[in-house]
């Protein structure tokens, strides 16, 4: 698989304002800077020891995302170097990234993760406690995270009806909450579309896609 090919393909198809990342996990640091040399530089992942040593071995100007489950000991691992933590699923979550940007020196950038598909085992927020969420922020700001935005993971099925109803749905929220909190100026950013699903979630209004098999291939164990 020619991965520079990959990536020069997806980014025609791209239109302005909607970005790239690159989700490397499982993917050998060789194939990551095949990407790299084809311009790549938003490298996602999603297991924060594997984070943590992909950035500590791989170019500076790399922006990494993180966009799995992070469990709170495992915060150390990914806050002081992702430039956006997509898979910010709980409130708990939440303010222990505040805690510890407090304490570190840090100013984070986050997602909120919507629990927007039908199987029961996917994580994130729903859209009536994102919204009470951000009415308790308007009057106690967060001082060391930003939210810039919403992530969402449609149902894993081929019914396109379906993810397009999921992401539709996700977007719509997303505007009505960005025009309600005008004070959150970085509430910019909605996160979804993966290999399976990217054109459909590029045309209901993502701005970040995140595409692993469809640039690298099958994944290295």
């Amino acid at each position: 698989m020619d991965i520079k090919e990959n990536i020069h393909q997806i980014r025609k198809e791209l239109p302005s304002g909607v970005r790239l990342a690159a989700v490397s996990k499982f993917q050998s640091n060789e194939k990551i800077m095949e990407a790299y040399e084809a311009g790549q530089r938003i490298f996602a992942e999603n297991r924060p020891q594997e984070f943590e040593q992909k950035v500590k071995s791989l170019p500076e100007d790399i922006q990494w995302h993180f966009v799995g489950h992070l469990q709170s000991n495992k915060i150390k691992m990914v806050a002081p170097y992702a430039a956006l933590i997509h898979s910010v699923d709980t409130e708990k979550l939440l303010y222990e990234l505040e805690d510890y940007a407090g304490k570190n020196g840090l100013h984070l950038k986050v997602l909120l993760e919507m629990f927007i598909a039908k199987e029961e085992t996917k994580q994130g927020f729903s859209f009536k406690e994102v919204e009470d969420l951000l009415e308790r922020l308007r009057e106690n700001p967060l001082k060391n995270v930003t939210i810039c935005g919403l992530m969402g993971m449609a149902t894993l099925t081929d019914d396109t009806v379906e993810i397009t109803k999921e992401f539709a749905l996700l977007y719509s929220f997303f505007a009505r909450m960005k025009q309600r909190h005008l004070e959150m100026t970085e509430f910019k950013e909605l996160s979804m579309g993966m290999s399976e699903d990217y054109k459909i979630a590029i045309l209901q209004g993502s701005t970040i896609i995140r595409l692993g098999s469809k640039i690298f291939g099958p994944r290295e164990y």
